[in-house]
């Protein structure tokens, strides 16, 4: 049977998510991300702003410079986050089989569904933009690949001073015509490298590598060449996975500017440790593995990880352990552009304590009654004490 794929993205999400909150913004020229005095960078922006160049993920300082008039919004991500819920919903009430690879992205299985795979993109888009007033662009093909990439095309072809609002239909064997006159970038998994290697021999187009010979393209790439090459006829059986494994849990953040006060640097830790354990037992998960990341003034980036003998997750344990690691790499008056702490090796947090994990047991009760505490008075209320170096 073939099958019925169809892709989702939602036109630059944050940004209409603010324009429908503050109306104003509609066809103005801004950008949703942190303040260039603070390092921010631009996590979506307004087709307006793209006219003159504002990307995602540029310095906000950068953006600011190509685009003087640009309006600047924080960030709501718990905002998004719940708006993004509505629309995963109502996708799953279309069908079960929906794959969400991101807060405003998401493929659909449809195969069982009678109705044309053309109809149903065309009433989610308009149910979307009627109940919900966002716009979104779709995909549809017989495969993820090429449905993913029939999004990301119209879109292009689209470009205005609006939303794209971009509807492409591959038909059934016609996947390799479709990608063939595309740059070799379009595909999963060739990025910068692999694309200067690949036009070394001569392959610019999806086209061109799908003429290449497995023999070749495995002796350059191996495994992966084979691989390639089968994308670029437009082959591609993954499945829609519905449920995804959390691999870490992790929280980090760029200071405005580099610090070098210890006091400030080891309170840091403290409070994404305490962040990381939040997160972990809203998440039911206890972890092994507890991560240290560090970053310098000149960008370079270290990480060190420790493994603890029991899987918790409670702030102290995850809060004791990051900072021998950080005691370990940092030395006083040394200047730090970022912090990051995270934890992995998640098992079951069901277990019979033993006679010797009581004070574990004492740990538990004690971060309950904080958190209690701080879910009923807010979060700055109360606090553990912090443990000072001596």
């Amino acid at each position: 049977m073939i099958r019925k794929i169809i892709h989702i993205d939602l036109d630059a999400f944050f940004c209409a998510v603010e324009e429908l909150q503050q109306p104003a913004l509609a066809g103005k020229p801004f950008a949703v991300g942190g303040k260039p005095e603070e390092r921010g960078v631009v996590a979506s922006c307004s087709y307006a702003a793209r006219q003159y160049g504002v990307r995602s993920a540029m310095p906000m300082s950068r953006a600011i410079k190509i685009c003087p008039d640009l309006l600047i919004v924080s960030s709501r991500h718990n905002l998004y986050g719940k708006i993004s819920d509505q629309v995963m919903g109502y996708l799953r009430e279309i069908t079960p089989l929906v794959e969400q690879i991101s807060i405003d992205e998401a493929f659909l299985d449809v195969s069982d569904l009678v109705e044309p795979v053309e109809e149903i993109a065309n009433r989610i888009q308009k149910t979307i933009r009627k109940e919900l007033n966002l716009p979104c662009s779709l995909g549809v093909a017989s495969n993820k690949l090429v449905a993913k990439i029939a999004t990301d095309t119209g879109k292009m072809r689209a470009r205005s001073q609006g939303p794209p609002n971009a509807i492409t239909v591959v038909a059934p064997g016609e996947e390799a015509v479709f990608l063939a006159p595309l740059p070799v970038e379009a595909l999963w998994g060739v990025g910068p490298k692999t694309a200067d290697r690949l036009e070394t021999l001569g392959v610019l187009t999806i086209g061109d590598l799908a003429q290449q010979t497995e023999f070749e393209l495995g002796r350059i790439f191996g495994k992966v060449g084979p691989e390639l090459i089968q994308r670029a006829r437009g082959i591609d059986e993954s499945p829609i996975v519905t449920t995804h494994e959390v691999k870490s849990i992790s929280q980090e953040t760029t200071f405005a500017r580099d610090i070098r006060d210890e006091t400030f640097l080891r309170s840091t830790l403290v409070e994404l440790s305490e962040s990381v354990g939040r997160r972990l037992r809203q998440s039911h998960l206890q972890g092994t593995t507890v991560k240290l990341k560090l970053r310098w003034p000149d960008f370079t980036t270290i990480t060190r990880q420790v493994t603890l003998a029991e899987p918790t997750d409670l702030d102290v344990d995850i809060q004791r352990a990051v900072v021998t690691l950080f005691e370990k790499v940092w030395h006083r008056g040394r200047a730090v552009r970022l912090l990051g702490v995270g934890v992995s090796g998640f098992g079951s947090i069901s277990r019979q304590l033993s006679l010797w994990e009581l004070p574990t047991r004492k740990e538990k009760r004690l971060q309950e009654a904080v958190e209690s505490l701080q879910e009923k008075f807010g979060r700055q209320t109360i606090h553990r004490g912090r443990q000072e170096k001596h």
